[in-house]
């Protein structure tokens, strides 16, 4: 009898491989398939389109452990169709993700960013750089999970005031008043700096639009590292337009890589970075810690322990 087959679409350090086999000691671990492979796999670490069709074919597929924490670019409906337990990486970007943010915050209120273009033109402007101070701006986490959290947790001790918005409006540690989504245009304009760390899911699809960017402070600042998705483009070039707020940073987009032609790249008050705002180093230990700690409890009794995603929620 063929043993079942855990599938990793990413290499990983023989010292990763060793730990997974001596879990799973009646499983194969590969990462290469033939035709005739894709009828075992049970398990799969990281999920490429190519083979979605080999991979849900024959309904072996038990387990998906996503790589990243967004979900959304998954087949999720056929994951649900044929009970197909799912978990992401969620919380393995939050330090860089956050460090990312305070640093294009602080690029902005110091004046480095304007600086960096000032300098390749040979140009000393002391007097002409913008400047301001992040100490007692109210910020806005707009998605209070592990990314939010721990962003709450990093530029508290910049003193930074944090508020936060999450499905319900339910209370989390760390933030000093929480609201329901529902609520997000009615908090907006008491904001200084809004910062979109939400998955993609129909319920967040254009949710950053031009309802939400009219009411910002004209002295705002927009920043986004959820999906590129829950922010409606046009409007957001819109409201750039017509200054409706003062400044973005934009990490994720709904085209990716973003187009050359995009009106985006124009901007002199937009920070435009190629999703980079999760690099992380160290990512394989990181990772590893939560796709064996789900092996181990699969392998015993076929469930998840940590960051089991609601597959029909999408997150």
């Amino acid at each position: 009898m063929t043993k079942p087959i855990i599938f990793l679409q990413k290499k990983f350090r023989e010292e990763f491989t060793e730990k997974i086999q001596s879990i799973a000691p009646d499983y194969q671990i590969k990462n290469t398939l033939t035709e005739e492979d894709f009828a075992a796999v049970e398990i799969s670490v990281g999920w490429a389109e190519k083979f979605e069709d080999q991979l849900l074919a024959t309904q072996k597929l038990k387990w998906v452990q996503s790589i990243s924490a967004g979900v959304d670019y998954l087949p999720l409906d056929k994951f649900s169709e044929q009970d197909i337990l799912l978990s992401n990486g969620s919380g393995i970007h939050a330090l860089s993700i956050s460090e990312h943010i305070i640093g294009v915050l602080l690029g902005y209120y110091r004046g480095l960013n304007e600086a960096v273009k000032k300098q390749g033109r040979n140009e000393w402007a002391q007097k002409s750089i913008h400047y301001d101070q992040l100490a007692g701006k109210n910020l806005l986490v707009v998605g209070t999970g592990h990314i939010g959290q721990q962003l709450s947790k990093s530029i508290h001790s910049l003193g930074v005031n944090v508020f936060g918005i999450n499905t319900t409006g339910h209370s989390v540690e760390g933030f000093a008043e929480t609201y329901s989504i529902k609520n997000m245009a009615k908090i907006v304009p008491e904001m200084d700096i809004v910062v979109g760390i939400l998955p993609g899911t129909h319920e967040t699809y254009h949710i950053f639009n031009s309802d939400i960017f009219e009411k910002m402070k004209k002295t705002a600042v927009f920043v986004n590292v959820g999906r590129g998705d829950t922010v409606h483009t046009k409007e957001l070039i819109t409201a750039l337009e017509e200054k409706h707020f003062a400044f973005a940073a934009l990490d994720v987009f709904e085209e990716e890589p973003l187009p050359k032609e995009s009106p985006l790249w124009e901007f002199d008050n937009v920070l435009i970075t190629p999703h980079i705002s999760g690099m992380t180093i160290d990512f394989q230990n990181k990772f590893m810690k939560i796709f064996l700690s789900n092996l181990k409890s699969y392998v015993s009794s076929k469930e998840l322990t940590v960051n089991q995603v609601e597959v029909k929620r999408g997150y």
